[in-house]
């Protein structure tokens, strides 16, 4: 057993007074030592966090014996250093952004496609009646994804609306929706239901579920996950690489951030490039006076902002104004 572990969860659950449990779980999670990035919404949590086993286990055990998330499923995966640096706890709108104008036409909690275990989705994925559905970003889909699965031109999910106009010719299939831990195929899979989809069906957690429990078959490249392990492997049965480094076309599963803040660019780059480049996508970032140090990660740390509970509360304070408003 290695020292420290990864936990990937989410929950969709209503939580009162979200922006106050938002500070009150950082001051929690950084009395337990651990470090990660969790994101607090009125409808649930999203969360990574590592540690040691002995805290993460006493982090589950919290998670659980709160009625709100009993339910919770955690992803954990053995690691030989905490895959984060600082512990980060935010309140947004959205545990995942939808993209809808109005987020409440779908509740995750109440409509979304079947869920099917590893091994169900793993028998139905080649099924001539199936289409098996990437909702994930580019880059993330440009580093690993199922075979024959279809993929979208979306830079983040809240541009998945926009596109379901472009899957009308799947109405007739199976969708079976995947992305790394389960969380945007409830609402991507809710989406689809909304939009007249008959039979929608969603990879129960997600791609790193698939690998730990089935081996991840025909998963091609690595999963790209949002801490600094950047992508992890996921299929031991028949595993193979598709990305290419941007800047020479060599096969590569390295991906990066551009060294360029402005830019910050997720890419694949193979090593030669990383130190040749300084970790930069393009000879204009090299030459970007905000430039960070490189050293050979691609991986740059946020600082942690507090979490300013009034400012957030004037904030929904004015949307709830504005929607009364437009409303009367």
């Amino acid at each position: 057993m290695k020292k420290y572990q990864t936990l990937l969860y989410y929950c969709y659950s209503h939580i009162g007074h979200a922006e106050q449990f938002a500070a009150d779980h950082l001051e929690f999670c950084k009395s337990l030592g651990l470090v990660g990035r969790i994101i607090v919404a009125d409808e649930g949590l999203n969360g990574t966090v590592s540690g040691t086993w002995q805290s993460c286990c006493a982090y589950m055990d919290a998670i659980h014996a709160d009625p709100r998330f009993a339910h919770t499923d955690f992803k954990i995966d053995e690691v030989d250093e905490p895959s984060f640096i600082k512990m980060h706890c935010r309140y947004k709108p959205e545990i995942v952004h939808s993209g809808l104008r109005d987020p409440k036409v779908i509740d995750p909690t109440k409509e979304t496609g079947k869920h099917l275990e590893p091994q169900e989705f793993l028998e139905m994925k080649d099924r001539e009646d199936v289409v098996v559905l990437d909702v994930r970003s580019n880059y993330e889909h440009n580093v690993g994804r199922f075979k024959n699965a279809v993929t979208l031109d979306i830079e983040n999910f809240r541009e998945f609306p926009e596109k379901i106009n472009e899957l009308a010719q799947y109405k007739d299939k199976k969708i079976l929706t995947y992305c790394t831990g389960g969380i945007k195929c409830e609402k991507a899979s809710a989406l689809l239901l909304k939009e007249g989809f008959k039979d929608v069906y969603q990879l129960h957690g997600g791609i790193i579920k698939y690998g730990k429990e089935v081996g991840g078959e025909d998963f091609e490249g690595k999963c790209y996950v949002f801490d600094n392990r950047v992508t992890v492997d996921v299929n031991h049965v028949n595993p193979t690489v598709v990305s290419t480094c941007l800047n020479c076309g060599t096969t590569s599963s390295r991906m990066i951030n551009c060294a360029n803040p402005e830019c910050n660019e997720h890419f694949t780059q193979c090593e030669a490039c990383g130190w040749k480049m300084e970790g930069c996508c393009s000879d204009t970032c090299m030459q970007h006076p905000r430039k960070r140090p490189y050293d050979g990660t691609g991986y740059y740390v946020k600082v942690p902002q507090p979490i300013n509970i009034d400012k957030i509360s004037k904030r929904k304070r004015k949307e709830i104004s504005a929607s009364s408003t437009v409303n009367s």
